[in-house]
């Protein structure tokens, strides 16, 4: 049957829902470049070599951090990882995975999604807003930022992406998958008590926004892990996407359950994915383990997963998505 256009009551407060439920991050501000090498080491070796602000179209200036690898001997150009953080998020949230990439030879970029971040959140049922943003960093990445100092050359046909949660959505339609709108009312009405639909009520989405045609073929690798709304996405659309993609899912995700998110994206795909089911692991554990501080603030996202260790799953994420981008780039 086709799907109706879902309520507006139905599908308010989705934005907030996800902002709970899709990886919010560590704060971070707006600095100067980083230190390198030693020194970076001795402030914290995660931090990106540069934070800076680039033209974001309508979105005006968007905050973007970049975590760079050893220059090569040969100057050849290197290739790029852009990264998608989750609803509430920052071009930190993957900070831990930016620095395993870079030490491998990539120049990784993330940034700040405008109007989806921790400091505002006044966009965040725009989620179609956030692969044209995607796209405009690898404009960035790929054009002007050479010549800003410290930039080194990216090779615009090894370019790959990293998404988490709200993020994973974003990637997903960044490399073709299209979402309909209307899926996701028909989604709550057949499951009310699922926590995000639990939230519906408190804000609304503007449908008017809802714009999923964001393919861009320059990405040609994916790492999408714990995606949203994997159920929105279409099966033709997916069924088209034919370039490398390494999938994750959590074991114990009661934020964004099996069957209804991982499980359409890793069926339909054209070229069937690099399928990582981690058990026992939970929603946030894709997150890095927090710091003292965070794990006060936000404990939500920061309490352990019983009988789960975080900091050991992330040496294996880590290595795992550095040999894919390896492999497929």
């Amino acid at each position: 049957m086709p799907h109706r256009s879902p309520p507006q009551n139905l599908i308010a407060g989705f934005g907030l829902a996800l902002m709970l439920l899709a990886g919010a991050a560590s704060p971070v501000q707006a600095t100067a470049p980083q230190a390198e090498g030693p020194a970076r080491a001795q402030i914290d070796p995660q931090a990106p070599d540069q934070v800076f602000t680039f033209p974001g179209g309508p979105d005006g200036a968007v905050e973007a951090a970049v975590w760079l690898p050893a220059r090569p001997a040969d100057g050849r150009p290197a290739p790029l990882v852009v990264i998608s953080h989750g609803n509430g998020g920052g071009l930190r949230s993957h900070a831990d995975t930016a620095r395993a990439l870079a030490d491998a030879g990539f120049v990784v970029a993330a940034l700040t999604h405008p109007g989806d971040n921790y400091r505002d959140m006044s966009r965040s049922t725009q989620l179609t807003n956030r692969a044209p943003q995607l796209s405009r960093l690898i404009n960035y990445m790929t054009g002007d930022w050479r010549s800003r100092p410290g930039g080194v050359a990216v090779d615009p046909n090894r370019i790959g992406a990293f998404g988490f949660s709200a993020g994973g959505f974003t990637v997903t339609s960044a490399i073709g998958g299209v979402s309909d709108a209307a899926a996701i009312g028909d989604h709550c009405e057949a499951h009310p008590g699922f926590f995000a639909c639990r939230l519906l009520d408190v804000m609304g989405i503007d449908l008017s926004t809802w714009r999923p045609r964001a393919k861009d073929d320059r990405i040609k690798a994916a790492v999408i892990a714990a995606p949203a709304l994997g159920f929105s996405f279409t099966s033709d659309s997916l069924a088209a996407v034919r370039i490398p993609v390494q999938l994750w899912q959590a074991g114990a995700d009661d934020i964004l359950p099996a069957p209804y998110n991982v499980e359409p994206i890793r069926d339909h795909l054209g070229a069937a994915p690099e399928y990582h089911r981690v058990e026992g692991a939970g929603h946030y554990d894709f997150l890095p383990p927090c710091s003292p501080a965070l794990a006060a603030e936000a404990p939500q996202i920061c309490t352990p997963t019983p009988h789960f260790n975080r900091a050991d799953f992330h040496k294996d994420l880590n290595r795992e998505i550095v040999r894919f981008f390896q492999r497929t780039l």
